[in-house]
């Protein structure tokens, strides 16, 4: 039996949008839309977010940011309900934006939306506090429904990366100082080059790589860049 929507009477301090759907009845409140802070340094991003979010009756958008510092400035100033954040930002990534975030509030509300898919970024941001990482691929609807559902205190992952972080969980993660002379070897930096920019002997780097090589499963020095960038434990 098709189930028929009645037009809402709702008064005007407490509008409702009452809208048909297959199981039922779908109810929003349009007094209390979903509150949002959209943080991305490519203004066309942020502008289709905007659009995006401009175009639901359940939320708006508060204010909009281009770096990590002024994410953190705006979020004090505004509160919103719900954060988009990517994490490659200048002055300050969006994994150090978040965990300020959370220590002057810990209850906020944030979603990872970036283009990396490694499980170290999507770890390293769901320990700052993140309650969801998505990617930019992500279809729009689904975008919507992690907005919603993280506004609701539900926590969200896209699926490639889940099957990253579980296919590496348990695995051991790089020290930072391994991570450190990788970064260097990244640059191009021999194993000389290397030890006296971080002021440790050659054998010392010899030792790091080593560990480096067994712990990424990778046959050579270029092999484990390319791993370590894919993974998320460089940026460059």
């Amino acid at each position: 039996m098709m189930k028929h929507c009645k037009k809402s009477t709702g008064s005007p301090l407490n509008p409702v949008d009452i809208r048909a759907c297959s199981t039922g009845f779908i109810v929003t409140n349009d007094a209390n839309p979903i509150r949002l802070l959209v943080v991305d340094d490519h203004p066309v991003l942020r502008e289709g977010l905007a659009a995006l979010i401009g175009s639901q009756h359940d939320m708006t958008l508060v204010a909009e940011a281009g770096t990590g510092k002024d994410a953190v400035a705006l979020y004090k100033i505004h509160r919103p309900d719900v954060t988009i954040m990517d994490i490659r930002l200048p002055d300050m990534n969006g994994i150090a934006a978040i965990s300020e975030i959370r220590e002057q509030c810990p209850s906020a509300r944030i979603i990872v939306l970036t283009t990396y898919l490694g499980d170290v970024q999507a770890e390293r941001a769901l320990k700052a506090g993140a309650q969801a990482f998505l990617l930019k691929a992500t279809l729009r609807t689904d975008l919507l429904d992690c907005i919603r559902d993280v506004n609701q205190g539900k926590r969200r992952v896209h699926a490639d990366v889940a099957s990253e972080m579980a296919a590496h969980f348990g695995g051991d993660l790089l020290t930072a100082r391994e991570i450190e002379v990788l970064q260097q070897v990244a640059s191009g930096k021999s194993n000389r080059m290397v030890a006296d920019y971080l002021e440790i002997s050659e054998d010392t780097v010899k030792t790091h790589i080593r560990s480096i090589l067994d712990k990424l499963g990778a046959n050579d020095r270029t092999h484990a860049v390319t791993i370590a960038l894919r993974r998320g434990f460089l940026d460059l």
